[in-house]
């Protein structure tokens, strides 16, 4: 059997500057999380959900009513502790680990005349659920999408591929947002038609603020060279190699400021011991904790140069919401990451796991003010990186 072509819908686009409709307007059921759950994935699915419904679909959007396992998962909390006024309203069906939830969910989903379920797939967890979800939909003649993060975790672990050969080997088409995860998906076997499109923007953070005054709501001086480390913390993340970097990066710019902000789910104290060791402590604040979407502008709008010393990587969403508020980055050269940025021109890329280069660009940056010409270019490359593209790569699939 030979796999189906993919096809490259943002770039497509961006050179002819088509838009297309293949599909008229149907019934759509996306599956996922979404509020009250939190983090990226969820404002993915939100964003979708409503950008879908202003193309003029129908969509019903179903949730978890557990996600996790407690004792499965690394953070604080799964939910969302930011009341909101407004976003899609999610139906509570799926439970991660009850498969009498996922055929009810498949029932729900066909009693609703669905023509077509659009799944989120990021872990090798969900797979038993997704995969059995999908296969129920299948025998009731209903399309299914996948929009793939991770074909392949970051951290593996026995039965990943086979996991994952069992959720996607049941879908009828894939979309996915990195030429890694194009390559994991045909290192899995999984022959269905793909469709290739950039990760969009996330637009859904609000404006920038005044530097000013985010600095000060942040306590930092108004008038230092501040770096950002955003998201939650995992190794492969990279945060080691950063502080790894940081004495090197101070010894060229003194006055320095590093933000981390973000849950960590790793062990936090081997990094604050890698702070105290390196004598970094007031060079750095560290907010481990999860930040609410209220308070993103604020530490965007307060950085010059978001910094990413991913170790692997898929795409990354926080690249996107850098570019929504114009910051430039500063990245290492894995997965997708390198598609994104674009060397010199919106940020700076560097080897992973290699502390020396990591340093020598941030002093780069600030000794050369490459600052208003790196943000310049976000603004030109973000262009590139709408919703539309995504919406299209589903219909044609669909």
């Amino acid at each position: 059997m030979q796999p189906h072509p993919v096809t490259r819908v943002a770039a497509r686009q961006q050179n002819t500057g088509e838009h297309e409709h293949v599909n008229p307007t149907k019934k759509l059921a996306l599956v996922g999380p979404m509020y009250p759950y939190r983090g990226g994935i969820a404002h993915f699915l939100e964003t979708m959900h409503s950008g879908l419904e202003a193309r003029g679909h129908a969509v019903h959007s179903l949730t978890f009513t557990r996600q996790y396992p407690g004792f499965l998962f690394p953070g604080k909390t799964q939910l969302d502790q930011d009341p909101r006024s407004t976003q899609p309203i999610a139906h509570r069906v799926v439970d991660s680990i009850d498969p009498r939830s996922w055929f009810k969910a498949a029932r729900i989903i066909a009693q609703l005349g669905s023509d077509a379920a659009i799944f989120k797939y990021w872990m090798p967890f969900l797979a038993p659920a997704f995969g059995t979800i999908a296969r129920s939909l299948a025998r009731r003649g209903i399309k299914i999408v996948a929009v793939v993060d991770n074909a392949i975790p970051h951290e593996r672990h026995l039965g990943d591929a086979a996991l994952g050969r069992y959720a996607l080997g049941a879908v009828d088409g894939c979309v996915f947002m990195s030429e890694s995860v194009g390559s994991d998906l045909k290192a899995l076997g999984v022959e269905v038609s793909q469709r290739y499109v950039a990760h969009p923007v996330y637009d859904i953070f609000g404006e920038t603020v005044d530097t000013l005054a985010a600095r000060t709501t942040l306590d930092l001086p108004h008038d230092v060279p501040v770096l950002l480390f955003f998201g939650f913390i995992r190794r492969y993340k990279g945060l080691h190699v950063l502080l790894e970097a940081m004495p090197r990066i101070v010894q060229s710019v003194p006055n320095v400021r590093l933000v981390v902000a973000g849950e960590c789910y790793d062990d936090e104290k081997s990094y604050r011991d890698m702070m105290v060791h390196h004598g970094m402590e007031r060079h750095v604040r560290f907010d481990a904790t999860y930040i609410p979407n209220a308070e993103v502008p604020v530490y965007f709008s307060a950085a010059d140069v978001v910094v990413q010393p991913y170790i692997s990587a898929t795409q990354s969403g926080v690249a996107q919401v850098a570019f929504n508020f114009d910051t430039p980055l500063i990245t290492t050269d894995v997965g997708g990451l390198a598609e994104v940025i674009r060397h010199e021109h919106d940020g700076l890329v560097v080897p992973p796991e290699d502390p020396e280069a990591l340093a020598e660009a941030v002093i780069r940056f600030f000794k050369e003010g490459l600052h208003d010409q790196l943000r310049e270019g976000v603004r030109q490359r973000k262009r590139a990186f709408g919703w539309d593209a995504l919406y299209e790569a589903i219909e044609s699939l669909l």
